[in-house]
């Protein structure tokens, strides 16, 4: 996959380079988004988790290029129609504008029902848990989100929580672009077997039961 480029010598300048074999991973993560994406939510995971030795496979409603809410994006991307829940490690939803598409999509919510399923770590940052809860999966749980979703999260039975780092379950979110840098580090901790339910975390879901 590479990001736009009009020459081959600026296509050759930002593709990006294949895992060296030491630091290559066995395990494959999905990043599912669409067009108006905001460009650092998708870029930032898209990067650190390639930089982690993952194999990234980003997924989009028809496959094809895309291109995020400031220009950046990329030639290449898979269909959804094409990606199998039982392939990947880990499913990451960035935020922006194509959180309000995705949901739409029948088959990204059933493909993320089926990720669900599996009981594997889901990501989703800023507005990204909009999908979630067109998937029907926040009820009962505690998720950070874009202020604006809040009202979303909690009239479909989730708790909202005001953090930059929101771990229930297998599910970790995250408030804006200024989060990500914590958002990333417990999704990497999650998919190195480190993740802990704290007790503050716990303290908060005893006090709204």
């Amino acid at each position: 996959m590479s990001i736009f480029g009009d020459d081959k010598q600026e296509k050759d300048n930002y593709a990006v380079a294949p895992i060296p074999e030491r630091l290559r991973k066995n395990e494959k993560v999905a990043i599912i988004t669409a067009d108006n994406t905001e460009d650092l939510e998708f870029f930032y995971p898209y990067y650190r988790l390639s930089e982690e030795g993952y194999q990234v496979d980003v997924i989009t409603p028809k496959g094809g290029k895309f291109e995020a809410k400031h220009g950046l994006g990329l030639k290449q991307t898979k269909p959804i129609k094409e990606a199998r829940p039982q392939d990947y490690a880990l499913l990451y939803i960035p935020g922006g504008k194509a959180p309000a598409e995705l949901r739409k999509n029948d088959e990204v919510l059933n493909f993320v029902r089926e990720f669900a399923s599996s009981r594997k770590p889901i990501a989703a940052i800023c507005h990204g848990p909009q999908v979630l809860v067109s998937a029907g999966l926040v009820r009962g749980k505690q998720m950070a989100a874009w202020p604006e979703v809040a009202k979303e999260i909690e009239e479909a039975g989730g708790i909202f929580v005001d953090e930059a780092l929101v771990e229930d379950g297998q599910f970790i979110t995250g408030r804006k672009p200024g989060d990500l840098h914590r958002h990333l580090y417990g999704v990497l901790q999650y998919l190195s077997g480190k993740a802990t339910t704290d007790k503050s975390r716990s303290e908060r879901k005893s006090s709204a039961a």
